[in-house]
């Protein structure tokens, strides 16, 4: 992309955040010319507009004290999850720009649900589906602060050295206005691997064993290209890069698209409006998978849920089989 291309991009970029982004205190300054080259709709590169809306938040933040750490994030979840090689392609950023540090890495989104009265479940590729209700295990795209970062037990499994328990930490993130629910929704950041638990093996030495002395034992999945139950997932590399930053020095997170980015695009698409012509922005390869995008508002969506959930017959709790 030519000097004058990104100046172009960056100027639409800021154009499209004062139309359509909740307000925010702060403008941000001028693209420093290093981070220029990283601006744009191609891979690895971040969307003008995107990086507008994560610089605008963090200068803010900072600003007002609430925010001190010179690195923040932003998020892509218009942009497809694998390259036509199987590769994970990046849509999460990672920007320090004190130090000149520019990183693009894969993310996953929300993968939804499939009820009776509403489909609003999202394909492995290009998410069309939006919500910040409760219990939807969808993205919810907006202004977000990282909190404090929790760790648990998630089971046993195969290592070459043996049995090992898996340990996941977890990032919990703050939202603000539409995604003030976040912690409501247990929304926040973690690797993107979870345990598929297969039996229960006898371990009473373990801290995290049960009163009959049994812990959980399974096979680990790593979904790094996938999908998430909502939140955002990072490959193993990144993940510890992420935490690192984050930890005891909160910062900020911006995920693309908001609401009124998702509405807009979706109304341009019913009536045959050029994106391009209107300085609106979704990525070209998704937007002609999905056909349109939707964003379910929790008045909506969150009945239907809750009524869906209430439907669900009482089970046992499950016990697992003992490991042979």
């Amino acid at each position: 992309m030519s000097s004058t291309s990104r100046t172009r991009a960056f100027r639409t970029g800021a154009l499209i955040a004062a139309t359509l982004a909740t307000p925010l205190a702060a403008s941000s300054p001028a693209v420093p010319k290093w981070l220029q080259k990283h601006v744009g709709t191609g891979t690895d590169q971040i969307a003008p507009v995107v990086l507008d809306r994560a610089r605008s938040l963090h200068l803010e933040k900072v600003q007002n004290g609430s925010v001190k750490n010179g690195c923040y994030f932003a998020m892509d979840a218009t942009r497809p999850s694998t390259a036509s090689n199987g590769a994970a392609l990046s849509r999460f950023y990672v920007v320090c720009e004190a130090s000149r540090i520019f990183k693009a890495v894969s993310s996953g989104y929300g993968n939804g649900r499939k009820l009776k009265r509403a489909n609003f479940s999202n394909g492995r590729q290009c998410a069309r589906n939006f919500s910040n209700a409760e219990g939807s295990k969808l993205t919810a795209g907006g202004a977000y602060v990282t909190a404090e970062s929790r760790t648990s037990f998630k089971g046993y499994y195969q290592s070459s050295k043996g049995a090992k328990p898996f340990l996941r930490t977890f990032l919990l993130f703050d939202g603000e206005g539409e995604t003030s629910n976040a912690r409501e929704r247990a929304i926040g950041g973690h690797r993107a691997m979870f345990m598929r638990w297969q039996c229960r093996m006898e371990k009473p030495q373990s801290k995290h064993a049960n009163d009959k002395g049994y812990v959980p034992f399974g096979r680990l999945v790593d979904y790094t290209s996938g999908r998430s139950n909502g939140c955002t997932t990072w490959s193993e590399p990144a993940t510890e890069e992420i935490l690192k930053l984050a930890e005891k020095n909160p910062t900020t997170l911006y995920i693309y698209p908001a609401s009124q980015d998702i509405n807009a695009v979706a109304k341009a698409v019913r009536t045959g409006t050029s994106l391009t012509r209107t300085g609106l922005y979704w990525n070209e390869a998704c937007l002609k998978a999905i056909g349109a995008p939707k964003f379910w508002p929790k008045r909506t969506l969150q009945p239907i849920i809750n009524k869906w959930r209430n439907s669900l017959p009482k089970r046992s709790p499950l016990e697992l089989p003992i490991c042979e």
